[in-house]
């Protein structure tokens, strides 16, 4: 059977990649899994400078899912570079760099940095962050601003860019056309959900902040919706993210017009986790008698009304 995907021009051997913010910069978790034989790595994401992220504790669990508010605590693109990249190249996995900034010159001029790099195979702009020449206002919340960052890094980038989309927008395949026209060679859908957590004993949230990111097993019907409304909008391919666990949600995110996923809140409790999914896919394509796991793609009958 046949798990490898295409994702524009990027081959992976499978479809089951680690996704930012839950696997480190990858070499932390050599020691605990396999990295060779993930679909790929995204790092967390990457700024300018370095950051010390927002004030501990950055999670709390939930019924079904798990609330973080990390604040996009990193080493810079510099220290990556410099630091991380070079254990990286050793693997033979596909690694993504996550790229954020404040403004859209930010953006490319972290890719500036690794342009001069070997070893990454694509970026992942995480357009969820704040732009603040306009407010605060998030750069994927209308496809305007979103259209504006994937056009300054593509001026800069040799590299293809998939784009990780914001879920808390009106109209999901607005700012995915926004972000294809832009020159947008794959989407990640989606990023976390604005969420809280509260301790009625304390009057007081249970994360350093008031407010976090809701991910896990919770939000995957939501997300399986937007990725669903972004694939009939878009030629480009789709990443899916958001409460995948089983192979079971692999194949139905593939369903609904996905090319890949990425795993992400499951690695917290679970090293294993992707390698897992990807042991237990090849046995249920084996049982299902499918015998390559794109002609699943968007297969999705919706009933006639």
């Amino acid at each position: 059977m046949d798990l490898s995907v295409e994702i524009g021009a990027l081959h992976l051997a499978n479809p089951v990649i680690a996704a930012s913010g839950t696997f480190g910069y990858g070499i932390e978790f050599a020691g605990l899994t396999d990295l060779n034989r993930l679909g790929a790595i995204v790092v967390k994401g990457l700024s300018l400078e370095p950051m010390e992220g927002a004030p501990a504790p950055r999670l709390t669990t939930t019924p079904g899912g798990m609330i973080n508010a990390v604040g996009l605590q990193n080493v810079g693109v510099r220290r990556f570079i410099s630091e991380k990249l070079p254990a990286l190249r050793s693997y033979h996995t596909p690694i993504i760099a996550n790229v954020f900034g404040r403004s859209a010159d930010e953006y490319a001029e972290v890719i500036r940095y690794l342009e001069s790099a070997d070893g990454l195979a694509a970026y992942e702009l995480n357009i969820s962050c704040p732009n603040v020449a306009c407010g605060g206002i998030q750069f994927g919340s209308n496809p305007q601003m979103a259209g504006q960052v994937v056009a300054a890094a593509r001026r800069v980038s040799r590299r293809p860019l998939w784009v990780k989309l914001s879920p808390n927008v009106a109209d999901i395949a607005a700012i995915a056309r926004a972000a294809e026209e832009a020159g947008g060679d794959a989407l990640t859908i989606a990023n976390t959900y604005p969420a809280m957590s509260i301790d009625f004993r304390t009057h007081r949230s249970r994360i350093g902040n008031p407010t976090g990111g809701l991910s896990g097993r919770a939000i995957k019907p939501i997300t399986l919706r937007l990725v669903y409304e972004a694939s009939r909008a878009v030629e480009i391919p789709i990443v899916g993210l958001g409460g995948i666990d089983t192979a079971e949600d692999v194949l139905e995110y593939f369903v609904v017009g996905a090319s890949a996923v990425q795993v992400g809140t499951a690695n917290f409790a679970e090293p294993n986790a992707c390698l897992r999914i990807v042991a237990d896919l090849e046995k249920l394509c084996a049982s299902e008698n499918i015998h390559d796991i794109k002609g699943l793609r968007g297969i999705f009958q919706a009933e006639k009304h």
